[in-house]
């Protein structure tokens, strides 16, 4: 049911498809975020003219509203929010953990107070593997425990809490229609990272992901990590890096060997009136752009862009018109969907790292280069 193949390779990155029981995700593939259930913004329709594939709900979200025994009963997730595609559910342990003057860790799992009414809450490897049944993804996550990022003692803590937990959340699976993946913890520290990698890896999980990046390190030492961490893990198993998503983050990730991103960026910067472009951002509140007759960008051929101009967006913004974040949305999901396709057209070509520095330089942004190359 579930079946990864690589079919190509150019250094450390890989071009692969992954079955799932809603169809084929082809990688490298950046994945919008739908935390309520919602891409915010943008519909289901207009997800799938962009070429999405994969779409990612929030465990925690749903669990507090409007609860996973809900949506279980209004038929799972796909029927629920009408995407009938492959969807991914996080194990709410990253929003639990974000909770952190509301929360307390015991061995068990976490108890913590609702962000809606105040009300206490609990989640547990169990539970959380429960909600994710109910809601009925295709891959699910280990509930897992993202630490400080630059605490060692924390973050080994944490390590050895989230490995004993993904042991109960495989314990715990029932339906063999969802694929769990791992989680490696272990901060930007070369040892509890490799050690986590080692670990995880060995439990078989038909997947892996790469949790507690992009919470406050720097990007050299995100990068860093990522090859630390895929220098252990199996070649023969999808590599996911949770909540990562800037352009440069999604080209300096494949080079290193990641095959799944997800982001809520692009959608949060459209409702901040900011487009992302090929050559980097623009605030389109900006008066320069008042009578700007061109598009975002002259390069891209989404809706937005084939259809609109500056001055129009702009006028959105200023008049308070929520078109503008709809607009904005798209643009900014389909600069993120294209740039990961176009990595794997890179990768099946042979020529990444020549796209790499191109797609690099037109940002604006160095490479930074590989400490294990």
């Amino acid at each position: 049911m579930f079946e990864w193949s690589i079919k190509a390779e150019d250094g450390a990155a890989r071009a692969g498809e992954f079955h799932t029981p809603h169809g084929v995700i082809e990688t490298p593939v950046f994945v919008p975020v739908g935390t309520q259930a919602t891409v915010k913004a943008t519909t289901p329709a207009q997800l799938e003219e962009l070429g999405a594939t994969l779409v990612l709900s929030n465990t925690y979200h749903l669990f507090l509203r409007p609860g996973d025994e809900l949506v279980a009963q209004m038929g799972g997730l796909h029927q629920f929010m009408q995407w009938h595609k492959p969807m991914l559910t996080d194990s709410g342990g990253f929003q639990v953990f974000s909770l952190s003057n509301t929360r307390k860790i015991d061995p068990d799992g976490v108890t913590f107070k609702s962000h809606i009414d105040g009300s206490m809450k609990r989640l547990t490897p169990e539970s959380s593997i429960a909600i994710q049944e109910n809601l009925g993804a295709d891959i699910i996550m280990a509930f897992d425990e993202c630490a400080d990022p630059l605490d060692h003692t924390y973050s080994q803590e944490a390590m050895e809490r989230t490995h004993l937990w993904a042991q109960r959340c495989l314990d715990a699976k029932k339906r063999d229609d969802q694929a769990l993946f791992g989680i490696v913890q272990g901060g930007i520290f070369e040892d509890l990272r490799t050690e986590s990698a080692q670990v995880i890896s060995s439990m078989g999980f038909p997947g892996h992901a790469i949790g507690g990046l992009s919470v406050g390190e720097g990007k050299a030492d995100m990068y860093r990590t990522i090859e630390v961490v895929n220098a252990v893990l199996p070649k023969d198993k999808p590599r996911y890096l949770m909540g990562v998503g800037t352009p440069e983050d999604l080209i300096e990730g494949v080079l290193r060997g990641i095959d799944i991103f997800d982001c809520v960026l692009p959608t949060r910067l459209a409702r901040h009136n900011t487009a992302m472009t090929n050559f980097g951002r623009l605030n389109l509140m900006n008066a320069a752009f008042a009578r700007d007759e061109r598009p975002i960008d002259e390069e891209c051929q989404c809706y937005t862009c084939r259809t609109f101009s500056r001055a129009y967006l702009r006028h959105l913004i200023v008049a308070k018109e929520m078109l503008a974040a709809t607009l904005l949305s798209i643009h900014n999901l389909h600069t993120l969907l294209e740039l990961a396709r176009n990595l794997r057209r890179a990768i099946l070509a042979g020529n990444l790292n020549t796209f790499a520095d191109q797609a690099l330089a037109k940002l604006g942004i160095a490479r930074i280069p590989e400490v294990h190359p």
